[in-house]
């Protein structure tokens, strides 16, 4: 069935293998089935409301609402609601359930749920795993000695990154795994001595690859396996990468060999998608999984659809982070949700074995849980209110009938039935942060004024100059890094781009003199979005392989001038 997107006009398709997944997906309460009904946003408007409830790389300071300590948190103080250091939240100096109301049906449900959420205490940080001397994360666990690194766990010693797991010693970097001594990658996994590589296994004491796999002692090298000393797909001496390899502890020396690897990049096959042992998948970055349609970035997962940087996962639609764990089945509309999640609807923050919860914030190891917010170990709660299991069973399906009598803003277009707040995830409206702050902002970037005309919050940037010595435009700054003195850890360098201040620590310096790197001209935001730039878009489009002429689903839009092999195509040329 066609269906109009009611936020961006714009015409998706609903399949009968979609509606099948609805019905499967669908409460069942005291014994009747309560229906979702077909989505009434498209794919991509359905993501970024979920992204929209995701702040992942802005910290702020505060002190926390119960111990009174100055905390960092991803939660400016503008929040209403109160906000505790990780360790007071999991305490017992509090309990969530004496913030419980009962549902008022004079008003709706995002109502009744908006006023409970402004009351009950959130987590400083999203975090299931403890860090050490590791402050400055996010979404992230068990990581020692890092700082600002984001939904990342189980590094040492790594700074500024996203989807960094298992590395060492790591800096700027993006979706890596299993890396050590590795500076500015994206998407690579066990990877050692390695700059700028992109989409690159198992590869040593390299720089600028792109889908190279088994390398070593290389410099500008595409699509190679298995190869040594060489550069720009060419054997070239011991000698020779030697001399090559000292241009690179310069900036200018960086900025001339990048601009002779992305010219050569465009002579060289893509592949239509970057994926391992797959079956039946369309997406990027899919690894391991089966039966998977416009995934990106999942590994492990089965029968999926719409789903994001999501591992261990079956029967699920609409799902973004984290899984780990081979239990987690049949969730839909959630965000930030795993080990050993079942049955979750329209609900973020979720984990510890929870199950049959719907329209839930931050709650664990709970069940039979519906718009309820910062909950452990409950069950059959309303509202954060206790209820029998009968008289559970007895309320729910009045509210969700509740639910389906509120008018949809915008409304349903095209002539659609209307089935109101039940089966939507919840309002942007209700999102604690500003939609700048949000991943959201990262992949459907708009501007101040697009955002405050749709209702959303923006939040003004503030920029601190902070207490240093000196003050130089990264233009300035010496070329080579044997010329940067150990003052200026006491500097304040003027981003090229932005023009925003920041500093350089000194496990950084460590770093860049260990790896003979030249001191970064961008701000760590702007250098992250520069890596992000690299990456393809989230979105598919149909084309031709440049070879054979097959048709393809890829992230490559057919106007770009790279080619474009399919898979059979793409080997034949490697190999």
């Amino acid at each position: 069935m066609k269906q109009i997107c009611r936020a961006s006009g714009t015409e998706f398709e609903i399949s009968e293998e979609d509606l099948a997944f609805y019905h499967k997906v669908s409460p069942k309460i005291g014994g009747k089935v309560y229906e979702i009904p077909p989505p009434t946003l498209c794919p991509d408007c359905r993501f970024r409301r979920r992204l929209c409830f995701r702040n992942e790389m802005n910290l702020f300071r505060r002190k926390c609402d119960l111990s009174g300590r100055d905390i960092i948190t991803f939660y400016p103080e503008t929040v209403p609601f109160p906000v505790l250091e990780n360790s007071e939240w999991w305490s017992d100096h509090w309990d969530a359930k004496t913030f419980a109301r009962d549902f008022d049906f004079s008003r709706t449900f995002f109502e009744n749920f908006s006023e409970l959420f402004k009351t009950v205490p959130k987590m400083a940080l999203i975090q299931q795993g403890e860090n050490e001397n590791s402050a400055y994360l996010n979404g992230a666990s068990y990581n020692k000695n890092c700082y600002l690194i984001f939904t990342s766990s189980r590094n040492e010693d790594c700074m500024y990154g996203k989807a960094v797991n298992f590395c060492k010693d790591s800096l700027d970097n993006c979706f890596v795994s299993g890396c050590e001594l590795c500076y500015e990658s994206i998407n690579s996994e066990n990877c050692y001595n390695c700059l700028y590589i992109q989409d690159t296994f198992n590869c040593s004491d390299s720089v600028f690859l792109k889908n190279c796999i088994g390398c070593r002692y290389c410099i500008g090298c595409v699509n190679l396996r298995n190869k040594e000393y060489h550069i720009f797909n060419t054997p070239c001496t011991k000698a020779e990468f030697e001399i090559a390899l000292k241009e690179l502890s310069s900036f200018s020396g960086v900025q001339k060999w990048q601009k002779l690897f992305q010219e050569k990049q465009l002579l060289s096959p893509r592949r239509f998608m970057e994926g391992i042992s797959n079956e039946n998948v369309i997406g990027n970055y899919i690894r391991h999984s089966q039966n998977v349609t416009d995934c990106f970035d999942c590994s492990n997962i089965r029968d999926c659809k719409f789903c994001t940087n999501i591992h261990f996962l079956s029967d699920s639609y609409d799902v973004d982070y984290f899984g780990i764990a081979e239990t987690n089945d049949l969730l839909y509309e959630c965000d930030g949700v795993g080990l050993g999640a079942h049955h979750l609807l329209f609900s973020k923050i979720i984990w510890g074995g929870s199950s049959d919860c719907m329209y839930c914030y931050e709650c664990f190891k709970s069940q039979d849980c519906f718009g309820c917010s910062g909950l452990k170990s409950a069950q059959y709660c309303i509202l954060n209110k206790q209820y029998t299991k009968e008289e559970y069973e007895a309320l729910v399906p009045k509210i969700i009938e509740h639910m389906k009598q509120t008018p949809l803003n915008p409304p349903l277009s095209g002539g659609g039935k209307q089935s109101g707040e039940w089966g939507e995830f919840f309002p942007i409206e209700l999102s604690p942060f500003a939609y700048n702050e949000t991943v959201a902002q990262e992949y459907f970037p708009m501007s101040k004024e697009e955002v405050l005309a749709k209702g959303w919050k923006w939040r003004d940037e503030i920029v601190e100059m902070p207490k240093v010595s000196k003050v130089i435009p990264a233009s300035r700054l010496p070329d080579s890094i044997d010329d940067i003195p150990d003052d200026i850890l006491n500097w304040a360098i003027e981003c090229e781009e932005s023009g925003k201040p920041f500093k350089i620590q000194k496990a950084e310096l460590e770093f860049y003199r260990k790896m003979r790197l030249p001191i970064p001209h961008f701000h760590p935001d702007v250098r992250h979005a520069h890596r992000m730039a690299k990456r393809n878009p989230r979105k598919l489009w149909e084309r031709n392989c440049d070879k054979c002429g097959v048709p393809i689903q890829t992230t490559y839009a057919p106007e770009r001038p790279e080619k474009v092999f399919c898979e059979r195509c793409y080997q034949e040329s490697v190999y």
